[in-house]
């Protein structure tokens, strides 16, 4: 499998050729499924909390003796059965986070690329350089490589030039390749790498 290396202007320069055993083939998309429910779990904030009986504010003084009243035995009213009693088993501050095998998260991300390979989402460009820190240079150069909805840059190194120039844009993300996830990949409608960066996750 061959595919286009361009320039900025979007004219060939050359081609990269991909192979078939990383790239080809059915995309495995049980493998990208998990790596996305592994990023958003991650990112949960875990925040939530409820008051168990030792929390919720109230007297710990027995109400009424034990035996002789006729009413029901309670030994405080913080208790969970009375109206603004402590809860039981709420939730507590806690993190959804867990660890993903290696192996399913390089998976994932080889199966996300491949999918826009097969999509024709994918540019491969030699270099992903701006002449200036502005966003008006950025947006052309996405404009030019037909990057028009949300778009996700990857490089080996990123340009600070272009990562300058890119952070103002909302829907554009601009990753080291070492850093590049499944879910970056899906969620991104346009996906513009250099050409190293995809030799390097081609690598994996």
């Amino acid at each position: 499998m061959k595919v286009d290396v361009v320039n900025s202007e979007n004219k060939k320069v050359g081609s990269l050729e991909l192979n078939d055993a990383v790239f080809g083939g059915r995309v495995n998309s049980a493998v990208i499924w998990e790596s996305v429910v592994h990023a958003n779990a991650s990112e949960r904030r875990g925040t939530h909390a409820s008051k168990n009986r030792a929390l919720v504010s109230g007297s710990g003084r027995k109400p009424w003796k034990q035996k002789g009243t006729g009413r029901a035995r309670v030994g405080d009213i913080r208790n969970p059965q009375w109206r603004h009693g402590g809860t039981v088993f709420g939730p507590q501050p806690r993190s959804y986070d867990y660890a993903l095998p290696r192996k399913v998260k390089r998976g994932a991300i080889v199966a996300a690329l491949a999918a826009k390979i097969q999509d024709g989402s994918l540019v491969v460009v030699d270099e992903l350089t701006v002449a200036e820190t502005k966003t008006k240079g950025a947006v052309e150069l996405l404009k030019r490589l037909g990057a028009e909805g949300k778009a996700l840059l990857i490089d080996v190194q990123p340009n600070d030039k272009l990562g300058i120039a890119v952070r103002n844009l909302a829907r554009v993300q601009f990753l080291a390749s070492a850093r590049v996830g499944a879910r970056d990949v899906v969620n991104a409608s346009r996906v513009i790498a250099t050409k190293a960066a995809i030799e390097k996750l081609q690598a994996l």
